[in-house]
């Protein structure tokens, strides 16, 4: 069956939980270090919802294998048309497009919700989600060294951004 890309909603907060508490545990793409519960992703998840910005998740024969939503990118009114991007996939469904194809889906429903510019935050180094980026129209914007301290090291971060 094909990959189906659909809004999220609080169903799916425990496939995201655990794709996510993967990513938490093991590796330093996010600066979160203790596990996040289903309730708390179910909050995440309406709180995007209630932003009116989207939340999406990709699946195949009803397994969600990842998700990828928009986040306000700061507080202050004048970065209203502006947001921070997340895409995160089952470490078991990498390298078979389906990165790719949930993102632009992002992407895309960003861009109806009137937004100007994306902004994609990656802990660096991590060549594949650079080369995502960039494929898909993203250019760096900025790097930071040494802001995050995880798994006894420090972690650079880069920003990527899109001018849709």
């Amino acid at each position: 069956m094909d990959l189906l890309i659909r809004p999220a909603s609080a169903a799916d907060a425990a496939a995201v939980a655990r794709i996510y508490n993967h990513y938490v545990a093991a590796t330093c793409v996010t600066f979160e270090t203790d596990a996040v519960a289903e309730a708390d992703m179910v909050q995440r998840i309406a709180e995007t919802a209630s932003a009116r910005l989207p939340w999406l998740v990709a699946e195949r024969d009803g397994s969600v294998l990842g998700y990828a939503y928009a986040s306000k990118w700061k507080g202050r009114c004048a970065y209203r048309y502006s947001v921070e991007s997340t895409v995160y996939l089952d470490p078991a469904a990498t390298g078979n497009g389906a990165g790719r194809r949930l993102y632009s889906a992002l992407i895309e429903a960003i861009r109806g919700c009137g937004m100007h510019a994306v902004i994609g935050g990656i802990a660096l180094p991590n060549e594949a989600s650079v080369r995502l980026h960039e494929r898909l129209g993203f250019r760096q914007a900025g790097r930071f060294a040494q802001v995050g301290w995880k798994q006894e090291r420090w972690v650079d971060v880069g920003y990527w951004q899109l001018l849709l």
